[in-house]
């Protein structure tokens, strides 16, 4: 057993390799990572048997150790999701790639002339949950972007995450990408580890509990991007059609009552307060009508409710009570809807449709690594977009700064 400097030693040296090979992985030409994705897609079909195997060890310890419902929801992963998985990959291949992207071209003066570029982050630590399908997408999204992954998934998916790792690095590695474009931590200390190599990893991307990712920005240098609860609201205007608004309900709370976009809180407006509830009256899931619950991430079947008296009172509750993820509101009249969106303080803000909508997948950003309600960088679900940044580039001939300060020479500023 290695004592605690040896082992931080090698944590350093791991994420010391991820940072020497993330220089190689943003110089890969785009047909090199969709090459890397279109091996890793094969590699995860022909090894299937081998992953459902793992993933089926670790349901049978899930259920011995009485784990609850959403995590053992989470943490199955058949044929059903891994061919997800697999059209997730496919559907990345086809994507514009989002390296080198030209995203500003402009002459400073002639023969002078600058470009503000994409480019990878760099070394990416993903901390995720128990869902060995969120392996697989971080993992080709970093691909596809051109970052280093460093991935630390929940001790639940212990084996799963492990096969699956395999069968992605060896895939990869064989299409040419760097060792060290993928690394899994397997222990718990790794991540109290990781967050000490502030020169090494660019961005933390945590995805779990709120006092977790608390821990996580309270203990590290690194930035961190991501988001803690996901308390998601709907809210039934006065001028709400039924016949939306309680479809729009359920799916949002029971196509994936485990996931952090299900909604939480529903919020009634007094008008329609009694047909809503006798139409929700045999509905599968559990309401709850006391203010204690609305800060909570039931993440179950169960929901809280709640009687306003106006649009703008709704507005004020998922303000104060959200966690700025994704919230609807239900009405037939426009310009509620617009007031809606504008007042609420959320990454995601809907009219008439489920909650469940707010995925990287779903919005053709092929899956995401998580989702930030944030508003620096990336906000909403972080697909290809929020896992590159930008340099300046400036190509010139001779000029120095020096005839610009003293009149000499004068900018001649123009885009083109």
């Amino acid at each position: 057993m290695c004592g605690g400097k040896e082992r931080e030693m090698e944590y350093r040296e791991m994420a010391r390799k991820a940072k020497s090979d993330s220089y190689k992985m943003a110089g890969l030409a785009e047909e090199v990572r969709n090459k890397a994705l279109e091996n890793i897609g094969k590699a995860l079909r022909a090894e299937s048997e081998k992953i459902f195997s793992a993933n089926g060890r670790d349901m049978e310890r899930a259920e011995k150790d009485s784990l609850p419902g959403p995590i053992i929801n989470r943490l199955k992963f058949d044929d059903h999701k891994l061919s997800d998985c697999i059209k997730g990959i496919g559907d990345l291949i086809k994507l514009t790639d989002p390296v080198s992207k030209t995203l500003l071209k402009r002459q400073l003066d002639e023969g002078l002339i600058l470009e503000k570029i994409t480019c990878p982050i760099g070394v990416i630590g993903v901390i995720f949950e128990s869902r060995p399908d969120a392996l697989v997408q971080i993992s080709s999204l970093c691909v596809k972007s051109g970052n280093c992954a460093i991935l630390k998934g929940g001790s639940e998916a212990a084996e799963s995450n492990r096969v699956l790792f395999d069968t992605i690095h060896k895939a990869g590695v064989e299409a040419g990408l760097p060792e060290g474009f993928l690394t899994l931590v397997e222990d718990r200390a790794g991540i109290d580890q990781l967050l000490k190599c502030h020169d090494e990893i660019d961005l933390i991307i945590p995805r779990g509990s709120n006092s977790f990712v608390q821990h996580i920005m309270n203990d590290s240098k690194i930035p961190v991007m991501g988001h803690a609860d996901g308390i998601c609201h709907v809210y039934v205007d006065s001028e709400a059609d039924m016949a939306k608004a309680i479809p729009v309900i359920k799916d949002s709370k029971t196509q994936y009552v485990a996931a952090c976009n299900a909604a939480e809180t529903l919020l009634i407006h007094e008008d329609v307060y009694d047909s809503v509830m006798e139409a929700l009256k045999d509905a599968p899931f559990e309401m709850r009508f006391d203010e204690e619950g609305y800060s909570q991430e039931y993440l179950d079947y169960i929901i809280s409710v709640k009687k306003v008296g106006s649009m703008e009172e709704a507005v004020d509750h998922i303000n104060h009570y959200g966690s700025h993820h994704t919230d609807v509101i239900i009405t037939e009249d426009e310009e509620k809807a617009e007031l809606f969106m504008d007042g609420v303080d959320s990454a995601g803000v809907y009219v008439n449709c489920s909650s469940r909508f707010a995925d990287g997948f779903r919005y053709g950003f092929g899956a995401e690594v998580g989702i930030s309600t944030g508003k620096l960088h990336a906000r909403g679900p972080v697909g290809l977009d929020g896992l590159v940044t930008y340099k300046y580039k400036l190509r010139g001939k001779g000029q120095i700064v020096a005839d610009y300060a003293s009149g000499k020479r004068e900018f001649k500023f123009k885009d083109i």
